[in-house]
């Protein structure tokens, strides 16, 4: 598990335990060790930087990514607009890496999350045991074929048919609760839209979130080059 990071400039390094080498040269584990956060350790080539305490955010960069991600920018709003809280239940289905369930559970009380492939299954799980999250479990499931828990709060599809789900998501959910889908293709938001009985659902939204991050160098003050652009389509639907 990752426990403090060191800064210089624009570059980060993660420590996690031992002796810690960098393009600066070697940390002792010492030193790293007994470090308070805000001082500096020095290299045994004499240069210092900055320890801090590591961040959720820091401790989810250094995850093993497996099998494509959804981007921080949709996440962050899946957890804004699905009005998550720390008495919330969560379903989500399309594991992965496990990324959006250690997320969603760094916030919500439980997190359930499906996935039908045995080798994104191992991944998620050394990733949620290096984050220490005691409120995941991973269920090597199709959540086609049946979802356990009942009366959620929140349940995210990020599946390539999520209107296959929707039987299921419509036994799982509390009256009121949200279902988020996250689709690459509009095809996909249109069959999923399709699927949905409108006595039962109401479709709230369907969005995109652009990222672009601006450049500030004194008096230089642009866009960065590169924008974080498409990636995919966000469905917030309530169970009515």
């Amino acid at each position: 598990m990752i426990k403090k990071i060191l800064l210089w400039r624009d570059k980060k390094f993660y420590w996690k335990e031992k002796d810690l080498h960098t393009s600066y040269g070697l940390f002792k584990e010492k030193d790293l060790e007994d470090a308070k956060p805000g001082s500096t350790v020095k290299s045994n080539t004499d240069y210092e930087l900055k320890i801090l305490p590591a961040t959720f955010l820091d401790k989810i960069e250094k995850l093993k990514k497996g099998p494509q991600s959804i981007p921080l920018k949709d996440i962050g709003t899946i957890i804004t607009y699905s009005g998550l809280t720390k008495d919330s239940t969560v379903v989500d289905a399309g594991t992965g890496s496990g990324i959006l369930a250690c997320l969603l559970a760094n916030f919500a009380k439980q997190v359930t999350t499906y996935e039908i492939r045995e080798d994104f299954v191992k991944i998620a799980n050394k990733n949620i045991e290096a984050l220490n999250l005691k409120n995941i479990e991973v269920k090597n499931k199709n959540i086609t074929t049946g979802i356990d828990e009942k009366d959620v709060d929140l349940i995210t599809l990020d599946m390539g048919s999520p209107w296959e789900a929707i039987p299921e998501v419509e036994k799982a959910l509390k009256p009121g609760a949200i279902l988020v889908s996250y689709s690459p293709s509009t095809p996909q938001v249109t069959d999923l839209i399709t699927a949905l009985d409108p006595k039962k659902f109401k479709v709230l939204k369907v969005i995109e979130v652009i990222e672009r991050e601006w450049e500030f160098n004194e008096r230089r003050i642009h866009p960065k080059y590169q924008m974080l652009g498409h990636s995919g389509f966000l469905v917030f639907v309530r169970k009515i």
